[in-house]
């Protein structure tokens, strides 16, 4: 690898950025996969781009199809989890998604809940929610949950991911709740495909009640919109 390559790599890895290295195994030539575009000496086809931006969404790295002589390695940031409400279901859904190698923030301005004694080994944030997320910069590696229960915590959370391209978007409470809350969004001009994108209420429907037991349903729909969500995320990136 050249020097220059591994340094913008690593410039790249240290910022946090999606990025993936293509090498041509006949040739030794290389190229940065970086949004979407090839940075360096080898220059990809249009297909084999594309696929390799695929890949990245979809943290594959191997042989591209159709080019056995062309390997891609990906490099993506870990995955994120914003949690908005420290509350009791929080602190299990944390370290349940820090086992799963999600890199989890909680977001609360009530100070008396949002503690580093409550979530050790968290990203604390005891920033208003919509302030909060706006500097997180969420990407299509990003997933939300808001669990507060508080319309002045939750809303203003649902609609800064909304103007993201994350992943998952969740939000808890009975489907009466979710409905009126639904409301209140599209009061506030969020639009029909944008609400479609709120999974309420959060999780798959196992049956559990326990908040350990409603944080694994959260963290099955996750994995299960992260997986679902790559292709189109693909498609995005490569229109």
């Amino acid at each position: 690898m050249k020097a220059a390559v591994l340094d913008r790599l690593l410039r790249l890895r240290a910022a946090q950025r999606p990025v993936a290295l293509l090498t041509d195994l006949a040739s030794g030539r290389q190229a940065l996969i970086v949004d979407g575009r090839a940075e360096g000496e080898l220059q990809p086809g249009p297909d084999q781009l594309a696929a390799a931006v695929d890949a990245i969404q979809s943290d594959r790295s191997g042989l591209l199809p159709g080019a056995p002589e062309s390997f891609l390695q990906v490099f993506n940031p870990p995955l994120r989890l914003i949690i908005v409400g420290a509350v009791h279901i929080a602190q299990v859904l944390a370290p349940m998604a820090a086992l799963l190698g999600y890199r989890v923030a909680v977001v609360d301005p009530r100070r008396a809940w949002a503690t580093a004694e409550r979530f050790p080994e968290v990203s604390v944030l005891a920033d208003w929610p919509d302030a909060a997320l706006s500097g997180l910069g969420l990407d299509h590696r990003s997933a939300v949950v808001t669990l507060s229960h508080d319309p002045k915590l939750d809303d203003p959370a649902l609609e800064a991911s909304l103007k993201s391209d994350a992943f998952y978007i969740a939000a808890l409470g009975s489907r009466k709740t979710h409905a009126k809350r639904i409301e209140r969004l599209r009061a506030r001009g969020i639009d029909e495909p944008g609400l479609a994108r709120i999974h309420g209420p959060a999780g798959l429907t196992l049956g559990g009640r326990s908040p350990g037991e409603i944080a694994v349903s959260i963290l099955a729909q996750m994995t299960q919109s992260l997986h679902e969500t790559a292709p189109a995320a693909s498609a995005r990136a490569t229109g």
